[in-house]
């Protein structure tokens, strides 16, 4: 297994390539979760994720002969762009089967950087499985995105980085996909600072380690936005790693994702995926169990969809009473919708999207329905907008 030494060995290999990304105080989470919230920017990288660490490591190890072959691996998407970055800076050939949900944007980045790209499967498993054939009829040397010492190594540099640069920590929280991440930074924190508590995250449809530290369970798998780390069991090789150094596992769900997603690019300034999220979500979610303590946060990927992040700001936003839909019952007559227009407006309130219908919706032949979208400062605000417009029309929030 791998260690302190291995993940130094790491670090000093890959250097060259890899960016050693900031640590930062992020006063905006600390304010928010109760915790000293560090955070390690990850998403800078220049693939946009941790995985390069990893890649780089087990590429750099290969001898002469498995260059010459070309490698392969199976990824939804960063590791895909670590393998095909540094197989493009060492001269291998690189193919890369990625599943067919794989978001486009992960998918263009990484063809991007040279490698072939093969989707297949609409799931991790059937991809593995074509990765795996085509491994052996192309006699390539198979880059496993986490079930490998080399590519927990070079994950752990992370760690080892946040480490020395954040001084003593109560917590370090780390997501689990498929294991490589929290066992490298796992495998450095017990040897850098013992008494740390690493604690695994994972999202509600992958918690294979739900009831941690007993068997792994298998997962019901399906949507997520935490995309990276949907995989229905954690590698062998990590696991162990976890059952020796990891205190407790906790399970996120999808909504306290997107939650801390939103707060990421409103408080900290920082665009993350999913999976880069999960961290930050762990910690709003269990308030009892980081107040007042330091903990450190990774945000791991910040390869995440635009129209994805689009919409989950603007869910956000509709959940905290930000953005609002009204409903309204009104007289089919003139003026009415300036009339509508002016109280939201002499209230500070910004109307985003309007829909006027007579003919379908409404009750009367001299009524009409009004839906009016529109953004205000908090839920206070909203409240007092909608109190305005229901002085004279019949008003329900949708």
């Amino acid at each position: 297994m791998i260690g302190l030494a291995e993940v130094r060995a790491a670090h000093a290999r890959i250097a060259p390539h890899v960016i050693r990304t900031p640590t930062v105080a992020s006063h905006a989470l600390s304010r928010a979760t109760g915790a000293a919230v560090t955070l390690k920017l990850d998403n800078l990288q220049a693939v946009g994720s941790f995985k390069e660490r990893g890649a780089a490591n087990k590429l750099a190890l290969l001898d002469r002969d498995e260059r010459r072959r070309g490698v392969i691996t199976v990824s939804a998407g960063n590791h895909a762009q670590g393998v095909a970055r540094h197989a493009s800076l060492l001269g291998i050939d690189a193919v890369i089967v990625m599943p067919r949900f794989t978001p486009a944007a992960k998918v263009t980045r990484t063809a991007a950087w040279g490698a072939r790209v093969v989707l297949h499967g609409l799931s991790f498993a059937e991809a593995t499985a074509h990765a795996n054939a085509l491994c052996e009829s192309e006699g390539r040397v198979f880059v496993h995105p986490y079930d490998d010492l080399a590519v927990m190594a070079g994950q752990g540099t992370l760690a080892l980085e946040l480490l020395e640069d954040a001084g003593r920590l109560d917590a370090l929280v780390i997501p689990i996909g498929g294991g490589g991440l929290i066992s490298g930074s796992a495998a450095v924190a017990a040897e850098l600072q013992p008494e740390l508590e690493v604690i695994g995250v994972q999202v509600e449809n992958y918690a294979s380690l739900s009831a941690f530290p007993a068997d792994e369970i298998m997962p019901p798998g399906g949507a997520t936005i935490a995309e990276g780390m949907a995989v229905l069991q954690v590698g062998r090789l990590p696991l162990e790693l976890l059952r020796r150094h990891v205190r407790r596992v906790v399970t996120v769900t999808e909504r306290a994702v997107e939650d801390a997603i939103t707060l990421l690019a409103e408080g900290a300034k920082q665009v993350s995926e999913g999976a880069g999220a999960a961290s930050l979500a762990a910690v709003l979610s269990n308030p009892g169990l980081f107040a007042g303590r330091r903990v450190a946060i990774p945000i791991c990927g910040g390869n995440i969809d635009s129209r994805i992040l689009a919409n989950t700001l603007l869910r956000s936003l509709l959940r905290d009473g930000r953005l609002l839909r009204l409903v309204m019952e009104i007289p089919d007559r003139p003026g009415v919708l300036a009339d509508i227009a002016s109280t939201i407006g002499d209230r500070g309130g910004n109307i985003i999207e309007v829909s006027h219908q007579r003919l379908f919706a409404a009750p009367s032949v001299q009524a009409a329905e009004l839906e009016v979208m529109l953004e205000a400062r908090d839920p206070q605000h909203a409240e007092q907008i909608a109190d305005a417009l229901r002085e004279r029309y019949i008003v329900r929030r949708a």
